[in-house]
This record gives C-alpha cells, sequence and structure tokens, in this order.
C-alpha cells in the first residue's frame, strides 16, 4: 500500500507516468518540465496561464522551480522496483526454494543461472552463455536445433552453422551476428538522423503555423472592434439625427399651426355672428306683419359686404403664409447637400507666385498628400492576399459614419440658415491694384493703381476685408468666381496683418481660406497658418458659399453645384469678429446675397 502511495505522488498529471526533471508551480503541483511547457506555451496564445492539476490562474507565466526531493525520492524509488522486477522477472533455473535473480543463460542447456550456479556450470564451448532471457529458444535453428551464429545477407535471415554449410543457405554471403548487427545499426542511425531532421522542420513548420493563426485572430479581433465601434457609431448618429429631424418637423408644425389656430378661431368668431344675423333674417322673412319688416334696418347694413371682403383678404393672407412655408422647404433644398465628409487628405503644400513676392517660400512639393485618407480609412491593415470582403465591408461602414456626419453638418446648416448674410467690401481695406464696385459687393483686380492713400489698415497686396464682423450666430455668404483662374476666399480676424507674404489669407493664424490655383493638376485646397490641405476634387462651378456657425467654432466652405456639395470645415475656438476676405489674383469675385442673417456686429 505504501508503494502505491509513493508511485501516486510522483506521477505527472499531464502525461501520467512518473515525473522526469521534476518542477514544481506556486501551487505546489508537481509535473515534468517538459509537459508542463508544452502547456504553458499553448497558453501564451490566450495569455492566461493556470496550473493544470488545480486550474488555479497566474497573471504571468509561471517560473518554474526544479523539486530536488521529488527527484531524488523517485530516482531511489525506481531503483528498488527495478531491481524487485529482476527479483520477480528472471530467475535462476535451479533455485527452486527462493527466487533468486539470474545472471547468465545457457543457450546449451536452455536454463538461466545464478551467481552460485553459474560456477558449477559446465565451461564447454557449446555452452555459450548470454544475458538473462527467457526467450532461449529464439537463439536456435528451428531446423537444426544448433545456435544461431551466423547472419545471411541475402535471405536477410540468422542461420546456424549447419545452414551456412550444408543447409537451404550453402553458398551464400554470410557474416557474423555482432558484423551484421553494427552495420545495420549504422543504417538505423541513419535513418534516425534524417527522422530527427524531419521532424524539426515540422515542428519549425508548426510554430510557422501557429504564429500566422496567433496574427489571423489578432487580426479579425480588431476588424470586428473596429466594425463593432463604427456600428455603434452610426446608431449614435442616426439616433442623433433622427432627433434633430423631428425636432425641427415638430417646430415647423407648430410655427405652421399657431397662426392658422388664431386665423380658425377668428373665422368661428365670424360664423357663430353670421349664423346669428342669418336667424335674425330668417326670423324677419316669416314676420306677416309689415311695418315690422319695413322698419328694421337696410339687409345690406346686416350682411356687412366691406367686414365679408376683410375675411377674404385675411384667407388669402394664409395662404400666403402657407406659401412662404413652402418657401422655406425650398430654403432647405438649396442648402441641403450629400456633402461626403471634410476632407482630411495629405497636403501638397504651395501657393501661386503672383510675381509680386518670391514663392521660393512656398512649397509646392512639400507634403506628399499620405498622411491622411479622404475616406477616413487609415490602410493600415496587412492583408498579404488582397484586400478581403471583410476589408470591404468596413469601408463601406466607414463612409456610411462619414456620410452621416456631412448630413447632420448639413441639417444644423439647412435648418438653422435661411437667408445670406449682406456683405459690404471696405475700400479702406482694399489693396490699390483692386477696383470695388459702387454697390461694395465686386472685387475686380486692375493694372491701373487706385492711389489710395497708404494706411495701417490697407493691404499692400490684392486683397479687401469686409466692413461687417460676426460676432455670434449662424451664417453663409455666396460669392461668384469671374475668369479668375487664381484666386482665394475665406474669413480673418480685424488685426491680421496688412503687409508682407504672411498677410496672404490662410498664410497666419488669423486667417482660413479655400483656394485655386490653376496650373496645379489637383487646383483646390483649404488653408489655415500656412497649413495646406489638398481637396481630392476639383470646384465644379464659379460660385462658392462660406458656411460659420461662431459658437459651435465651425467654418465650412461648399461648391454651389446641383446638388451642393460640402468641400471641408475649419473646427476652432473663435475669440474675434470674423471677416469676409477675398485675394483677386485675376479678373474679379463678386459677394451675392442681401439681408443679414442672425446677430452681426458693425466694426
Amino acid at each position: 500500500m505504501a508503494s502505491s502511495d509513493v508511485r501516486h505522488e510522483l506521477i505527472c498529471s499531464i502525461c501520467l507516468s512518473t515525473c522526469t526533471d521534476p518542477v514544481t508551480l506556486r501551487c505546489g503541483h508537481n509535473f515534468c518540465r517538459v509537459c508542463i511547457d508544452r502547456v504553458l506555451d499553448t497558453q501564451d496564445e490566450s495569455g492566461v496561464y493556470s496550473c493544470p492539476e488545480c486550474r488555479e490562474e497566474f497573471q504571468e507565466r509561471p517560473t518554474l522551480i526544479s523539486n530536488i526531493t521529488v527527484r531524488n525520492v523517485g530516482e531511489n524509488f525506481l531503483s528498488t522496483q527495478s531491481h524487485q522486477e529482476e527479483i520477480t522477472g528472471i530467475r535462476c533455473t535451479y533455485c527452486i526454494h527462493s527466487p533468486v535473480p539470474a545472471v547468465r543463460s545457457c543457450l546449451h542447456c536452455e536454463a538461466s543461472l545464478c551467481d552460485n550456479h553459474l560456477r558449477s556450470h559446465s565451461r564447454g564451448p557449446e555452452h555459450v552463455l548470454t544475458g538473462p532471457s527467457t526467450s532461449l529458444e529464439n537463439w536456435k535453428c528451428s531446423v537444426h536445433k544448433k545456435i544461431l551464429e551466423y547472419y545471411c545477407t541475402e535471405d536477410a535471415a540468422c542461420i546456424c552453422v549447419s545452414c551456412s554449410l550444408a543447409g537451404e543457405h550453402r553458398g551464400q554471403w554470410v557474416e557474423m551476428l555482432d558484423e551484421a548487427s553494427e552495420k545495420k545499426k549504422k543504417k538505423l542511425r541513419n535513418v534516425l538522423q534524417k527522422l530527427i531532421t524531419k521532424r524539426k522542420e515540422i515542428e519549425e513548420r508548426v510554430q510557422s503555423l501557429e504564429e500566422r493563426r496567433r496574427k489571423a485572430q489578432e487580426k479579425a479581433s480588431g476588424e470586428a472592434e473596429r466594425v463593432t465601434a463604427l456600428c455603434t457609431d452610426i446608431r449614435r448618429r442616426v439616433d442623433d439625427l433622427e432627433k434633430k429631424v423631428l425636432s425641427e418637423i415638430s417646430r415647423r408644425e407648430e410655427k405652421m399651426s399657431l397662426p392658422l389656430s388664431a386665423l380658425i378661431h377668428q373665422l368661428e368668431i365670424k360664423k357663430d355672428e353670421l349664423s346669428r344675423k342669418m336667424r335674425h333674417i330668417e326670423e324677419l322673412c316669416n314676420m306677416t306683419d309689415p311695418l315690422t319688416v319695413l322698419q328694421e334696418p337696410d339687409t345690406g347694413d346686416l350682411c356687412d359686404p366691406e367686414e365679408e371682403e376683410g375675411d377674404e383678404d385675411t384667407g388669402g393672407h394664409d395662404g400666403g403664409d402657407e406659401d412662404t412655408g413652402g418657401h422655406d422647404g425650398g430654403d432647405e433644398d438649396t442648402e441641403g447637400h450629400d456633402g461626403g465628409d471634410e476632407d482630411t487628405g495629405g497636403h501638397d503644400g504651395g501657393d501661386e507666385d503672383t510675381g509680386g513676392h518670391d514663392g521660393g517660400d512656398e512649397d509646392p512639393g512639400g507634403h506628399d498628400g499620405g498622411d491622411e485618407d479622404p475616406g477616413g480609412h487609415d490602410g493600415g491593415d496587412e492583408d498579404t492576399g488582397g484586400h478581403d470582403g471583410g476589408d470591404r465591408g468596413v469601408e463601406l461602414i466607414s463612409h456610411i459614419s462619414h456620410t452621416l456626419s456631412a448630413m447632420i453638418r448639413g441639417i444644423n446648416v439647412t435648418f438653422y440658415v435661411q437667408d445670406p448674410a449682406d456683405i459690404l467690401l471696405d475700400v479702406n481695406t482694399a489693396g490699390n491694384n483692386l477696383l470695388i464696385s459702387d454697390d461694395l459687393k465686386t472685387a475686380t483686380r486692375t493694372e491701373i493703381t487706385q492711389n489710395r492713400p497708404e494706411t495701417a489698415e490697407r493691404f499692400l497686396y490684392k486683397q479687401v476685408m469686409s466692413r461687417r464682423g460676426f460676432t455670434s450666430g449662424r451664417h453663409y455668404w455666396d460669392v461668384e468666381i469671374r475668369g479668375s483662374w487664381v484666386w482665394r476666399v475665406g474669413m480673418c480676424y480685424p488685426n491680421i496683418d496688412r503687409r508682407g507674404l504672411q498677410s496672404y489669407i490662410g498664410d497666419n493664424n488669423k486667417s482660413w481660406c479655400l483656394c485655386k490655383r490653376q496650373w496645379f493638376s489637383n487646383p483646390c485646397s483649404v488653408r489655415h497658418d500656412s497649413k495646406v490641405i489638398q481637396l481630392p476634387d476639383e470646384i465644379s462651378s464659379n460660385r462658392v458659399r462660406i458656411y460659420v456657425d461662431y459658437e459651435a467654432g465651425q467654418l465650412s466652405f461648399y461648391d454651389l453645384c446641383d446638388p451642393i456639395r460640402h468641400l471641408h470645415t475649419f473646427t476652432a475656438t473663435f475669440t474675434e469678429p470674423l471677416h469676409a476676405v477675398l485675394h483677386v489674383i485675376n479678373d474679379s469675385i463678386k459677394i451675392s446675397g442681401g439681408a443679414a442673417g442672425g446677430k452681426t456686429e458693425r466694426i
């Protein structure tokens, strides 16, 4: 019983054999070093390590500590067990009273001998001794009953001397058993070496495949997280869009219902009055006394034609309200846009060289345009087999997300901005090579110097600011570019520099602009603080809209094509009044629009 208990304690629960090179985990359980290493290697993929015996988890891969005590006990136990197995295994044939282990076996006598019986055993040459064996008959020829001493190479058989001299193997090439055995061992060692090499190759292949599987799992996990995040964002954006649209519908319904309710109330009062008059007239018509009928006031006074005519005018005015509401919907359509999303594409740098200053300070190729992706995709996922359906799905979801962003921005513009702001150009800021129209709406480049007085507020180059600056609210204004192939339009703070290259709008931190340079392959870009963002497409029309939401810190540009196309939105915290500003290189730029929208400040 004690022996069984000791053997149980020495068993490795992984391979179910006696521990070889036993090691101990922190929980106290023992395992073969090779076995536990293999288990921990498989747990590396999940990053969670646990004891195979008690399932205790470890934050990091546990350190294996050699258990010298278990190793010594195991070696002693195995030695004792081996000795006992020798005693109970091959015993001396002649020791019949007690089991004595045999040390040699005689092939001639077919008996096993202990030390004592070996001393008295015959020394004759026919008595061939070998190690203890229980299958002594295998050492003799089945035909001649003689000891097998030779190996026939032709028949690959062990034979005795009679087989070689007079038997069926006569005349064939034979070798001594030891010599033939060494030759076969040599061949087996070569085969063993090849098998070892092959197994090593397989192990390396397995490791490579496991690494690929791990990377594939990591990539799949990352894509799943991206898709989940994108879908969550889309659901949130759709919910926000639904709330905004429903709120606007409710607001418009209320705006339409209030005047209609008042008008209905007035008409109900008039209807009651008319009913009263009708009853009175019916009573007069039913009277038989002519004197009473004739003494009543004239029926024309009862009808009051002038009042009825006024009622009809009121109804017409109501129709006008409805028509105005329809016109408001038309504004929505004008302002609506599918817009896509802001282009965050890479920068190409550079600017037009007007001839008035050295263009070397601006680097047309300063940026490779690869920093940002117009579609919002980083494209960094490695895919050795090309883009699969999962990547296309992620791109589609991302595109939908950005489209929703543009839709939400479009809703904001449509719902809260209805009339263009009244922008008038300030002649006191116009460069002397600009001609300003009488209505202060158009700036035209001219070769004739205007000889305006040089003041601190006048631009040195062909730029002009608006008189009016926005300090709050939402506003938009449109410009029409007439034949100009190099221009800039945007907004700036009133303290923008008026001299030097830094006075160009977009080339300082006090201005934001949309610009076009015709000689570039993709000429349209936006600029702020000398940082250029290249737009993916050209402006398809000659009209551009500039929209500002002062409190939200947003300045947007739109191409007034059909439908309206969003170009880019700057985000900033505005700290000063924002003025419209034009930069005219060729021909002219005209500001279109009329009445002011929202709160403005005259500077």
